[in-house]
């Protein structure tokens, strides 16, 4: 059964040719490409039978072989007016839209697809609205071309003579700038006069824009044509003022420079100060090696932001929002971060309180929380590296008399900025050097003291600068070599390093997402899972931060991109197992605890500035004259512990058990493994003496404790840092129970809750307590001579 259309049958059944960014109207013909395979077959099909073949848009465009599903619809039956084969096996076809029809089934996708189509009925009624409504847009049609659209007269001469609104509709869209979606709409909608609806909508959104577009190119046109004019006028001016002996072109400059000192709204100081120099300027004799130095200062003072800052309305939620987005972690700093900008809101920048230093190791995050600040606040972010700095002209600059002479960094980062009150981050506070050239750490005290920075004197600029409006926050590692004068400025916040479980989710959350993207993979490419993410930290970095573990993921992302550009197509999975094929052999120990009571043999608890860890203090006793050995790298303050746990032990021999004369007759060696790691630091005291006394006692040390705490003469433990760190690693270690100071207990709140859970906290006040939990009960045999003991 076949209905007929004019002279052509429309057979139920049909070839069909998926189009890409292509929509084929009835009644009007177009010229196609042809060059997919299934395309060209049915194309063959197509002139081998009735020259009929059914037109059908992709929803996307970019997908190169399509799905029944991914094609619409509703599509429009042509015939193929001619054909030719072009010479890279592709084919040019012109073809002429008949009717609209509506897929049924697609009954074929191979060799080419077939579809099983019905007619859609062409409602086409013409009353005194649809006139008016089609007037309208022959008329808007016009319009568009008078505005500049691309569209020839005889085709605005054709769309004048059309009298079907179903076809004027069709005809309109055609030649429309318009999305494969709009045409579809156009396609679909039966009705012409709802048809030719929208086509008016659109068409008058296309006048919109146009209209638009003329306006602005009208305005562009009208400058161009002001600044033409100006420049002419200026030009005749300086020729007539050059014929009358008046302005040159050094005068000329000179009234430029005063109007950009205006314009640059200076303080009146400034603004006199300023004035003068451009004074002294014009005086100056063309080929004076001085006039080259005047104008650079002026160019200095003109760029620096004297009144132009940045202004957002300050909400604390979102900067909330905004830390949370940048950082994993980190909950005791974004809380005072948070309090920091609360009180700013409320005095409105002008609270002259501390300047913020986070101080904390290498890759916690320190410098990337300015720049969260800085988003918070919605203003500019500045940041200068101090390390290494020796010269305090880096601060203050150079006096104008040198030759070659500059403002300092602190003014030249303003100037780059263009803001007066960015957030500047002073980085590498504690590793600015002094020499002969002066100290650059006690420039920075007037740079950051509220008190004074709202006049700051930069040597070069010679006038006052205010600083008070600029957010400076500081970072460093330590805080030992910054000077106490300025550390008494700056209200430090201790960034702690991050615990092994908020390592796995930067990792999962941030570092690897961002690597993955960074190298061209996708998730279907790599995946690393969690047990091989936990040993990656625990056996290949060893940090506080995640700086080399982020180099160590992105080592594994390069070596998936070269597989993957090599042909593999296959997701690679990088397990615990595999590890080592791309990262080679593990470079830590992971720090575990003995396997076994050990006489001699302690377990100590030490911070390090990549985080904490365990150690092993070995004690041995050899014949001897009382020599006291300390091997292991250890530094003065750790030598000295030695010594005191040695004399405290020598004080209280007799109520210990041991023979009061040990000291004469044997030499003590105390030695902390890792000889080529230095060590320095008290809290290794109680851990010397407890392995110091199981050694003279032949009382065996416990395996599962570990032990952190200074001793003193008198037997005493004190507090120490670094407790979170320490019980940390004693937690990885697998250690059941951890003696610390008594006073220590209130560091305990910065210990994760499940950690708390799993251990065993003894706070010791003296020594002894200390002997008490940590050595095996003397099973009522006294030590009645010392030998060698082996060391673990």
């Amino acid at each position: 059964m076949a209905k007929i259309f004019g002279n052509f049958k429309i057979p139920k059944e049909l070839p069909l040719i998926p189009l890409r960014d292509l929509v084929v109207f009835p009644n009007l013909v177009v010229p196609l490409f042809v060059g997919r395979q299934r395309s060209m077959n049915a194309l063959e099909k197509a002139m081998q039978k009735d020259h009929l073949v059914l037109l059908v848009s992709q929803k996307k465009a970019e997908i190169q072989e399509p799905s029944p599903e991914e094609l619409y619809e509703i599509g429009c039956v042509a015939t193929i007016m001619q054909e030719l084969k072009l010479p890279d096996g592709t084919a040019k076809a012109l073809v002429e839209g008949i009717r609209r029809v509506r897929i049924l089934e697609i009954v074929q996708e191979e060799p080419y697809f077939k579809a099983r189509v019905e007619e859609l009925p062409e409602i086409d009624h013409k009353d005194l609205g649809a006139e008016a409504l089609m007037r309208n847009v022959v008329s808007q049609f016009e319009k568009a071309a008078q505005l500049g659209k691309p569209i020839p007269r005889e085709v605005i001469l054709a769309a004048l003579n059309i009298e079907s609104p179903g076809r004027l509709a069709d005809f309109i869209a055609f030649h429309l700038s318009l999305k494969t979606e709009e045409r579809q709409e156009i396609l679909e909608a039966v009705d012409s006069v709802k048809r030719l609806e929208k086509v008016n909508l659109l068409l008058s959104k296309e006048l919109e824009i146009l209209e638009i577009g003329s306006k602005i190119q009208s305005r562009v046109r009208e400058q161009v044509n002001k600044a033409q004019k100006e420049y002419f006028l200026k030009e005749q001016l300086k020729a007539i003022q050059k014929e009358l002996g008046g302005l040159d072109e050094q005068q000329a400059e000179i009234e430029e420079l005063k109007a950009k000192i205006k314009e640059a709204k200076m303080p009146p100081d400034v603004e006199e100060k300023a004035m003068k120099e451009v004074e002294r300027f014009s005086k100056m004799p063309p080929g004076s090696a001085e006039l080259s130095v005047v104008r650079t200062y002026l160019d200095w003072l003109i760029s620096l932001p004297w009144a132009i800052k940045t202004t957002k309305k300050l909400n604390l939620k979102e900067a909330a929002k905004i830390l949370d987005e940048d950082h994993y972690g980190l909950e005791k700093v974004k809380e005072r971060v948070i309090e920091f900008l609360a009180v700013h809101k409320l005095t409105k920048g002008k609270a002259k309180g501390s300047i913020l230093c986070f101080v904390g190791p290498p890759g916690t995050g320190k410098t990337s929380i300015g720049k969260s600040i800085a988003r918070a606040l919605g203003r500019k972010f500045a940041r200068i590296s101090l390390g290494g700095v020796r010269d305090e002209a880096e601060i203050r600059g150079h006096r104008r008399t040198y030759v070659g002479a500059l403002p300092g960094r602190i003014i030249q980062t303003l100037a780059h900025v263009k803001s007066k009150n960015p957030v500047f981050m002073l980085d590498e506070v504690d590793k600015i050097g002094v020499d002969f050239r002066g100290d650059p750490s006690s420039a920075l005290l007037e740079v950051l003291d509220p008190e004074q920075n709202y006049s700051f004197s930069d040597h070069y600029l010679e006038v006052p600068f205010d600083l008070s409006e600029v957010m400076f926050i500081t970072t460093a590692n330590i805080l030992d070599t910054i000077p106490p004068a300025l550390r008494d400025r700056m209200e430090v916040i201790h960034f702690p390093g991050y615990t092994e479980e908020e390592k796995l989710k930067i990792a999962q959350n941030f570092l690897i997402p961002k690597q993955v993207k960074g190298h061209g993979l996708t998730k279907n490419n790599l995946e690393i899972k969690e047990d091989s993410l936990r040993k990656l930290i625990r056996e290949y970095t060893r940090e506080a931060g995640v700086r080399n573990l982020e180099r160590e993921i992105s080592s594994i992302c390069r070596q998936v991109a070269r597989k993957v550009v090599e042909g593999r197509k296959k997701k690679i999975k990088v397990k615990s197992n595999n590890l080592a094929d791309f990262l080679g052999p593990t470079r830590f120990r992971y720090g575990m605890a003995e396997e076994k009571d050990e006489i001699g043999t302690a377990t100590g608890l030490v911070w390090t500035e990549v985080g904490g860890d365990i150690i092993s203090v070995e004690a041995t006793l050899m014949k001897g004259k009382g020599n006291l050995i300390l091997t292991g790298y250890l530094g003065d303050v750790m030598k000295e512990s030695a010594q005191a746990a040695v004399s405290y032990i020598r004080s209280r021999a007799s109520e210990l058990g041991i023979d009061e004369d040990f000291y004469k007759k044997y030499d003590i060696h105390i030695h902390v493994p890792a000889g080529a790691i230095p060590k320095d630091g008290p809290s290794a005291g109680i851990t010397m003496a407890t392995s110091l006394v199981s050694a003279l006692t032949k009382r065996k040390v416990k395996k599962d404790i570990a032990m952190t705490g200074e001793i003193t003469l008198r037997g005493h433990v004190l507090p120490v840092g670094g407790i979170k760190e320490k019980i940390l690693a004693a937690h990885r270690a697998g250690i059941k129970q951890v003696i610390i100071p008594e006073e220590n207990e209130k560091d305990l709140i910065l210990v994760p809750k499940h950690v708390q859970k799993e251990l065993k906290f003894i706070k010791a006040k003296n020594v002894d307590e200390v002997f008490k939990a940590a050595l095996e009960p003397n099973r009522g045999k006294k030590a009645t001579h010392i030998r060698e003991v082996v060391k673990a």
